[in-house]
């Protein structure tokens, strides 16, 4: 839309990005059964279980760094159920409760939340948490054969997102070397692209 119509969109914050993203990753790995958990990813290192433990473990660190202002820096502890996408579907409800119920305060999207040495604004948390999700929702869906597309103004939100998160110099090992999207490309295969992934075939 803001490229059909020229006009500059108000800009939309962090926090709404991360609970639309959020929104995309709890519908992506609705049909994900067992059977599916060693499906290859996009991700070529991991198979689906692995990827859906990073996710949770990714989530878990955003909840940190948004509720409690900083991020610790050991993983959260696996589920002892062996249930990664039960684990992962708490994490993320848990998750798009505490931004949600955030949303009213006037002081939202304000302060800085500590990660090691560093003090991050926590507008770059949630904007990182919202990449997350919805990137290895696609990643999920692809696994599960479901394809199923970012939708267009979310993925072009993040495309904006990613630019400043993930530029190209400094995204080792988080995201792959940008790749060329097909001419015509979604926004949501532009955005894909632009973390080093194509569709799987």
């Amino acid at each position: 839309m803001r490229e059909a119509t020229g006009a500059s969109a108000p800009p939309r914050s962090s926090a709404c990005i991360l609970e639309r993203s959020i929104g995309f990753l709890l519908t992506a790995v609705q049909p994900v059964t067992r059977s599916m958990l060693a499906h290859p990813t996009p991700c070529a290192a991991w198979d689906l279980n692995m990827l859906l433990l990073h996710v949770d473990d990714s989530l878990a660190a955003v909840h940190e760094g948004l509720a409690a202002g900083r991020v610790g820096i050991r993983p959260v502890a696996v589920d002892a159920s062996g249930d990664p996408v039960s684990a992962l579907r708490v994490r993320a409800v848990r998750l798009l409760r505490h931004s949600m119920a955030a949303s009213g305060r006037p002081d939202r999207g304000a302060g800085t939340a500590a990660v090691g040495d560093l003090r991050l604004p926590v507008e770059a948390v949630a904007g990182a948490g919202a990449l997350e999700a919805a990137v290895h929702g696609w990643d999920i869906a692809q696994a599960t054969g479901e394809r199923r597309p970012l939708p267009p103004d979310l993925a072009a939100d993040l495309l904006d997102v990613s630019r400043t998160l993930a530029p190209p110099r400094c995204r080792r090992p988080l995201f792959g070397e940008p790749v060329d999207p097909r001419p015509h490309a979604s926004p949501g295969d532009r955005l894909v692209a632009f973390l080093g992934r194509r569709p799987m075939t």
